[in-house]
């Protein structure tokens, strides 16, 4: 290619029209003559490489001792490694499907037909809890970072351990699912480690059920009566049991407060003695 040829093809590449271009030039030269003017063109050579599909690529909630899974998809990643790194200790954990740690709970998980890599933790416990990357290694590394959150459902029974009920009130049992990162599927009641049957000839038992971030589960038992003392258990699908210890009192005792028929004791009493006291006074 000549010389003449060379400077006549770059003098024709400078001389773009400004419509849908970024001008890059002022006006007039110092000697008044009108300069050319020079504009970014875009010839086609858009930079392309491994990316983060941050889509499928989220934050994690994991119940404790149920196996965890990090997703990373990866597009375009050709040839490069991708690798697993804990920020809590800049731990590197896996590298392709290798793990290089000591610790076996690590696994690298990859289908080669899938652009999904894949960091499983089994058993999980809270103090896995943290932020951690995905590293494709390009030059300079690229990386994308997830927080898992390890948690342990928490199941409570409002007013528990005991709970004291006036004969005839109705007994109301709330129980409490938290920190779940689903809600429990189901929630089974028992009285006495029995299966509660809400279609039994008794009559007059019902549950209520409203789930969310937060579940709670009501359990009424309508017309208290003596056989419906004993403990109550909450036991959600999805979380650990907790019970309640019911008395059903055939009269309020002296040491005790009434909160809409259900009795809380002002000073601890244990159930034998709470029992002998209402038998001596033919409460």
């Amino acid at each position: 290619m000549s010389v003449a040829f060379l400077f006549v093809a770059l003098g024709a590449l400078a001389l773009v029209t400004r419509t849908g271009c970024t001008d890059n030039t002022n006006g007039l030269g110092t000697d008044g003559v009108p300069e050319l003017d020079y504009t970014d063109v875009d010839l086609g050579l858009t930079q392309r490489g491994p990316r983060f599909d941050i889509a499928h690529s989220k934050n994690v909630t994991a119940l404790v001792g149920k196996t965890a899974q990090l997703n990373c998809r990866v597009h375009e990643l050709g040839n490069r490694t991708v690798s697993w790194i804990r920020h809590r200790d800049i731990h590197l954990l896996t590298s392709g499907r290798m793990t290089y740690t000591s610790d076996q709970r690590f696994i690298s998980v990859h289908n080669p037909h899938t652009e999904d890599w894949i960091l499983k933790i089994r058993f999980p416990q809270r103090r896995d809890s943290g932020i951690y990357e995905c590293q494709v290694g390009t030059t300079p590394p690229i990386g994308h970072r997830m927080f898992l959150s390890v948690v342990e459902p928490l199941t409570t029974i409002l007013g528990g351990p005991e709970l004291f009920i006036n004969m005839g009130s109705t007994i109301n049992l709330t129980c409490v699912v938290q920190h779940s990162p689903e809600p429990p599927p189901a929630i089974r009641w028992t009285h006495n480690d029995e299966e509660i049957n809400y279609d039994s000839p008794r009559g007059g038992v019902s549950v209520i059920t409203e789930k969310g971030e937060t579940t709670t589960s009501h359990l009424l038992v309508q017309r208290a009566k003596a056989p419906d003392s004993g403990r109550y258990t909450c036991a959600p699908a999805n979380a650990n049991p907790r019970s309640v210890l019911v008395h059903v009192l055939s009269g309020e005792h002296p040491a005790a407060m009434q909160h809409g028929g259900q009795l809380r004791l002002q000073y601890p009493l244990s159930a034998a003695l709470l029992s002998v006291i209402v038998t001596l006074t033919g409460c």
